[in-house]
């Protein structure tokens, strides 16, 4: 039989703390390593008595729920109150079954402790540059939220900015930087509590390392683009007491703050009085010369409209409606945009956009759509940067801003890259390449040079030579070919005995390419083998792909993701009671 992971049952617990983080990991390695062969887990195999589970009982309550029209009888209707007193004992006795499971398991503890070995490393972003200052985030190995440090120039010395695990006891308070200001005096901060999606745009002095008095409250989905001597956000309306957590979010606006003022002085930019439930937001261009207006319905394609900044009360012009395309503007230079987009494109295009005639048939190929899939283009020391996804891996090149000169980056190996992003002026930017088998790494990278150099580099206790990462294609019901990465030790045996990760996403365009995974270190290093199959829904070969897994094609996904582990069983990677499977949004632990 298959194992199905299904984590949001296996642990309900609202409060994550330092261990808590590392559970997950380990129930999955726990259960997969649980038929393992040699000797020692043979035995304590036949030591360990597994109970049967006795889940609590769940009360039924007659409850009607009416969906467009069709009434449905909805009896656990009551457990979408997550406030209520019966839904948190619920969630207390399905814990407390969970964990008398988990702590039967022998060798859970000892998986456990290697885990977090494997886990207390000092992990590091790449900096980025903000005025005088750089920034970098670092959590020196099991830290519950990673540090924000700063420096002056390039010979300054790393200093703490903002330490999260300070401003609260618990330590579950997260802050992210947003946008510094032009002169590099403030930056823009999204500080939010306990891990609530709830967040508050607060603003510091950089030099003093101070907090001003402004706080934007009642805030999702927003960054902080700053103008002058304030910045545009994006706010819904105060929710009722109460219901905070459990209310929809609607009437999503985006609003100016001048800093020094109150945020019920903020002035109103934009908002949609004919649909509520749309996500709005404003960016501007680097040169401070437009303001760029993204409107979404969901997670994927959105409508972009700009206009001048100085012209305050005048109309957002269109640029892309009618929700069709997935775009962002890279920048603006010579009256024109330049615009990513997969507008007629399905493997996406740059275009460039005369800001006085943006129709769309007036547009300008700069890097025209090709067979293989542009995943993004940024920009940085006056270049633009295309990175695109060859067989679900990164290949990354520099050009000018006509799309010419083009050269090819040289990446460390095969693998994911990304980064490659600053401000016009500035000639190093970095970037973070890692595969299965190469540690996340920051490179530094000067852009007239086209050299890169290992600015930081993790200490993890692993030895990748002992490794293999390979890309098998595998056929889908329908004939589709599919890639499929296998990761295993060196030498193991393809008889059919080897406990085996497969895991897929299929969704949402998300492309999964080859990231290193600490907990994944456990399963491989005890002989196990981890299977990450590219299936249809994601990105990995443009929008063709993609729609291939949704809607009406979403049978796709799941016949891709069953062949996948048909494969596996064929060739002798592991058998049908020796593999697990999990699908969902991956954590890189």
């Amino acid at each position: 039989m298959y194992i199905i992971l299904n984590v949001n049952h296996l642990y309900l617990c609202p409060k994550i703390k330092k261990m808590n983080r590392l559970l997950i990991p380990v129930i999955a390695i726990g259960l997969i390593l649980g038929s393992c062969s040699d000797e020692k887990k043979k035995k304590s195999k036949k030591d360990w008595k597994q109970n049967e589970v006795s889940y609590p009982k769940t009360a039924k309550i007659d409850s009607i729920t009416d969906y467009f029209g069709t009434k449905v009888n909805d009896p656990y209707a009551w457990l979408e109150n997550d406030t209520s007193a019966a839904t948190e004992e619920w969630v207390k006795a399905e814990n407390e079954v969970t964990f008398n499971y988990l702590n039967q398991i022998p060798f859970r503890d000892k998986i456990k402790d290697r885990y977090e070995d494997l886990f207390n490393y000092e992990k590091v972003s790449a900096p980025r540059k903000e005025g005088d200052y750089y920034f970098m985030n670092k959590n020196d190995g099991l830290q519950n939220q990673s540090v924000i440090f700063y420096k002056k120039g390039e010979e300054g010395e790393w200093q703490v900015f903002m330490d999260p695990n300070k401003m609260s006891e618990d330590g579950t308070v997260t802050v992210g930087l947003l946008q510094a200001s032009k002169d590099g005096k403030y930056i823009a901060y999204r500080y939010s509590e306990a891990g609530s999606d709830w967040g508050q745009i607060r603003v510091r002095d950089i030099a003093t390392n101070t907090d001003m008095p402004d706080i934007m409250k009642w805030v999702k989905f927003s960054g902080a683009s700053w103008y002058k001597d304030g910045f545009f956000y994006s706010k819904y309306p105060e929710p009722k007491k109460g219901t905070e957590l459990s209310s929809a979010n609607r009437d999503h606006r985006v609003y100016y703050h001048k800093l020094g003022s109150k945020q019920a002085d903020d002035k109103l930019i934009y908002q949609n009085k004919e649909n509520d439930r749309l996500y709005v937001g404003v960016d501007i261009t680097e040169d401070k010369e437009f303001l760029i207006l993204y409107i979404y319905e969901g997670t994927d394609n959105g409508d972009l409209y700009f206009k001048k900044t100085n012209d305050w009360d005048g109309e957002f012009k269109p640029l892309i409606t009618g929700f069709i395309a997935k775009s962002y503007v890279v920048d603006h230079t010579d009256g024109r945009f330049l615009l990513y987009t997969n507008l007629n494109a399905a493997n996406n295009r740059l275009v460039a956009v005369d800001t006085k005639n943006s129709k769309s048939e007036n547009w300008v190929d700069i890097i025209a759509e090709n067979e293989n899939y542009l995943e993004g283009v940024s920009k940085g020391g006056g270049k633009l940067f295309a990175s695109y996804l060859v067989n679900a891996t990164n290949r990354v090149y520099q050009m000018d801003y006509q799309g010419q000169n083009i050269t090819e980056i040289k990446l460390p190996g095969t693998g994911s890259a990304g980064g490659f992003s600053g401000y016009r002026d500035e000639n190093k930017l970095f970037y973070t390449f890692t595969s299965f088998l190469y540690p996340s790494t920051i490179f530094e990278y000067n852009v007239k040079s086209g050299e890169s150099s290992v600015y930081y580099q993790a200490n993890i206790d692993f030895n990748p030579e002992d490794y293999v990462e390979e890309q098998h294609w595998y056929t889908s019901k329908d004939g589709t070919k599919v890639p499929m990465f296998i990761v295993h030790k060196k030498g193991i045996k393809l008889n059919g005995n080897n406990p085996t990760l497969l895991y897929a996403y299929g969704g949402f365009n998300v492309s999964m390419t080859p990231y290193f995974s600490t907990s994944r270190l456990i399963l491989l290093e005890n002989g196990g083998v981890f299977a990450l199959a590219n299936i249809r829904g994601g990105g990995e070969f443009g929008e063709e792909w993609h729609q291939q897994g949704m809607l009406m094609n979403k049978q796709n996904v799941f016949d891709d993701f069953i062949a996948a582990a048909h494969y596996l069983v064929e060739k002798g990677y592991t058998s049908s009671k020796k593999l697990a499977i999990e699908g969902g949004s991956m954590v890189d632990y």
